[in-house]
């Protein structure tokens, strides 16, 4: 049997996709053939020209995902723009960095809400469709933290091990209807989300010494795995958090 990794008519969501991860996603995706509707806070301009430059279709859908109110009308609008919805890249998601001591209220709604509340019940109402047409691909972005603690981050590090379980979670109820669930952990990437980290001397030295790769990842380095995890490669790989982290967890 042909393994295949193309995406040719495939209709896909990916969320956060304006910048880095979400946004490299988005164009392999495009890449492999997938009409791809962009979902975010702010338009995804510039991820848009870039499937255009390639010939690919994107639409670029507003949706606050700070809460779930959006969550119904972004699926109806993606299957009404696409004519159906056959993958979804869960990736928007923020991070509030504090000391656990005086860690607020606000920050740890505001974290949990968006990277794992509304992922959630964005998943299910993806899943309705997907289970109506008897495939699709659910794809969570985890983080390092769904396996390690973290430094001041104490909302993120639970929400992405929170990501992890519900992975498994969903990937247990929606296998028998045809659809696959994994999830990606990104290592140490260079993105907005991680610039502090970047700038700051002493613990940017420490990563690095600690990554086999030697250097900080790329959003591009992920799109291999989404793709993957996309495509009829993966028909057989259902609840599996993938690290795609330079060897950090192996070191």
């Amino acid at each position: 049997m042909a393994i295949s990794f193309d995406l040719t008519g495939r209709r896909a969501l990916v969320t956060g996709a304006n910048t880095g991860i979400g946004q490299a996603i988005a164009v392999a995706l495009a890449e492999a053939g997938a009409a791809v509707a962009l979902a975010g806070r702010s338009p995804a301009t510039e991820t848009a020209a870039l499937i255009a430059a390639k010939g690919g279709r994107a639409v670029d859908l507003r949706a606050d995902l700070s809460s779930i109110a959006p969550v119904d009308a972004l699926i109806a609008d993606t299957v009404a723009e696409l004519g159906g919805l056959d993958i979804l890249v869960n990736n928007a998601g923020i991070i509030r960095r504090n000391d656990l001591a005086v860690f607020t209220e606000e920050d740890w709604d505001a974290v949990v809400d968006t990277n794992l509340k509304t992922l959630f019940f964005l998943s299910q109402a993806a899943a309705r469709v997907m289970m109506a047409a008897g495939r699709g691909k659910i794809i969570n972005i985890a983080s390092l933290l769904s396996f390690q603690g973290g430094i001041r981050v104490p909302s993120y590090a639970a929400a992405k091990s929170g990501v992890a379980g519900l992975t498994r979670a969903m990937a247990n109820e929606l296998a028998p209807a045809g659809v696959q669930v994994n999830a990606i952990a990104p290592g140490y990437i260079a993105t907005n989300n991680t610039a502090a980290l970047q700038a700051d001397e002493t613990r940017n030295r420490q990563i690095l010494e600690r990554i086999p790769a030697g250097r900080w990842g790329r959003p591009e380095d992920i799109a291999g795995a989404a793709v993957f995890l996309a495509s009829g490669a993966s028909d057989y790989v259902t609840g599996h958090i993938l690290a795609v982290d330079g060897g950090w967890l192996a070191r």
